[in-house]
């Protein structure tokens, strides 16, 4: 039985189509300029990318996890992680003040990113750990109705270009227990952003961001002072999953160039897909990509029937590392079976294989996914 429904494949040629029209022709442009135009924001917003599984009250759109499965996998078919990471910032960004911003703050920020006008972006990481949530030093010390914030945030997607930062500051005593997320705004005095240059991901920028004794109103904090951790760690749920959807999508994309190249490539007279070696190749490509979308499809059917709880978490953990795994399997093949050409810039396999480590790392490295895991299934 189908895990789609008419619905689903109506989204699926919509955003297929525009991936077509306004991504693909451009992809290799965008990337070799570090950039890509705001205006794809709006166009994302109006088929209704950005608002997908957003409350429709602040301009969001209906939709379950499937068709956020769909949207990933279509908008992979143009090979470049850099895009999805900073179109879509905002889904790592907003959950946070959906599940616990207040209606004010809510209001200010929800409609104007879900209708591609403004950026939205989510600040933990720091330059001195990554994946220790709870050793975070940027400090938030209140000072009558505001905050003042200082310290620095590393690799943070959407640094540059975001208008609402989601940051997790540490207002209280050590650990997970004096942590919170506060709202801070791009023009907020005293705070700085600086570019970084990475191997992959090119189009998407990537910043350091400096707080140096920032004022925030206090009106900007999400949730309860001191109970941020959970909300993080909830967060980070949701984007495990979502780079595993990627990387299913990434790897996908290998395959269908290798396989059409395999196709139209000669060799000593004959289609370079009448070679045993490749076609095994390819078979052990479709392989991993079938284990992982159904896997993922599994995931997705599960969480929109309500299921939570410490077996879905360890999945997903799992789940990240076995979809990024796939990719990078995927993304060496193909390069491989394209030979001089897979080493070219241009070719979606190329770009795919520069940038397979930043997914098998960012949301929590592999090692940790498989602590997390083991933890969650009590071993």
């Amino acid at each position: 039985m189908t895990r789609y429904t008419p619905e689903h494949e109506r989204f699926r040629d919509t955003v297929r189509a525009f991936v077509a029209k306004e991504i693909a022709p451009f992809v290799n442009q965008w990337d070799e300029a570090e950039s890509f135009p705001r205006e794809l924001y709006a166009k994302a917003a109006h088929i209704g990318l950005l608002g997908l599984g957003y409350p429709e009250a602040y301009g969001g759109v209906e939709g379950d996890m499937m068709m956020r499965l769909i949207a990933s996998e279509e908008l992979a078919r143009a090979g470049s992680g850099g895009l999805l990471a900073s179109l879509f910032s905002h889904n790592i960004g907003l959950p946070p003040i959906v599940a616990q911003g207040d209606e004010a703050v809510k209001n200010r920020v929800l409609p104007p990113v879900l209708a591609g006008e403004k950026i939205a972006a989510l600040a933990i990481t720091e330059p001195g750990g990554g994946s220790d949530v709870a050793a975070i030093r940027t400090s938030a010390r209140r000072d009558g109705d505001h905050f003042v914030v200082d310290g620095e945030k590393t690799f943070i997607t959407s640094g540059m270009r975001a208008d609402f930062y989601t940051v997790a500051v540490r207002t209280g005593g050590p650990g997970a227990g004096g942590i919170s997320l506060l709202l801070i705004e791009r023009d907020t005095p005293g705070f700085s952003r600086t570019l970084l240059d990475k191997m992959g991901w090119w189009m998407s920028d990537t910043a350091t961001l400096r707080f140096d004794g920032c004022r925030v109103p206090a009106a900007n904090l999400i949730g309860e002072e001191n109970r941020g951790f959970r909300a993080i760690m909830d967060n980070f749920n949701g984007e495990r999953l979502m780079l595993a959807v990627g990387a299913f999508g990434f790897a996908q994309a290998c395959y269908e160039e290798a396989l059409e190249w395999a196709r139209n490539r000669k060799t000593f007279g004959e289609p370079l897909i009448g070679r045993q070696v490749i076609r095994h190749k390819l078979v052990d490509m479709r392989m991993r990509i079938e284990s992982t979308r159904a896997w993922l499809e599994d995931l997705c059917q599960r969480i929109d029937a309500g299921e939570n709880g410490s077996r879905l978490v360890a999945e997903i953990a799992m789940a990240k590392n076995h979809a990024t795994q796939a990719m990078q399997w995927c993304a060496d093949q193909a390069v491989q079976i394209l030979g001089g050409m897979g080493f070219m810039r241009g070719t979606r396999s190329e770009r795919i294989y520069r940038e397979v480590k930043v997914m098998m790392i960012g949301g929590g490295a592999e090692e940790i996914m498989k602590e997390l895991a083991a933890r969650q299934l009590g071993f």
